[in-house]
């Protein structure tokens, strides 16, 4: 038979497990949604960043040469900057958002466990209630609580 003390500690202990599932839950959610958010940003500045690269080299082409020289060497820089702007992209798509966005799919499936935890344990809670019922009904007829 479960003792009040046993599953007082296992409803503590699964009410504690569902508050930790759905803190995981919204936190993890707002994570990725905002690094997201951030990797998008990021994206754009490179794009507006190689627009502007485009534009001084085309504008590069209609000075003189020392100044095109210049302007070409600056273009490279910024352009070379952007690639590295690039690989922050993609090491955050890679090694953060993939990750957190994972988390959604564990989450729903540890809420599942816990709903199936939770389900056995009102069963076994039920036979029990009635096993104790039959026991006070019958305390002798041991062939009766047996099956």
């Amino acid at each position: 038979m479960l003792r009040a003390p046993d599953a007082r500690a296992r409803d503590s202990q699964t009410r504690q497990i569902q508050d930790n599932v759905t803190n995981v839950e919204k936190h993890f959610g707002e994570l990725c949604q905002m690094f997201a958010a951030y990797v998008r940003k990021t994206a754009r500045l490179r794009d507006k960043a190689d627009l502007l690269v485009r534009e001084i080299s085309m504008y590069a082409d209609t000075e003189t040469p020392h100044l095109k020289n210049g302007l070409k060497h600056f273009a490279d820089q910024l352009s070379k900057v952007q690639d590295y702007r690039q690989a922050e992209v993609e090491r955050l798509e890679a090694k953060v958002i993939e990750p957190l966005k994972s988390y959604g799919t564990i989450v729903k499936l540890k809420r599942e466990d816990l709903k199936a935890t939770q389900l056995a344990r009102n069963r076994e809670a039920k036979q029990m209630q009635q096993l104790d019922r039959m026991r006070q009904r019958n305390p002798s007829d041991r062939q009766i609580i047996v099956s």
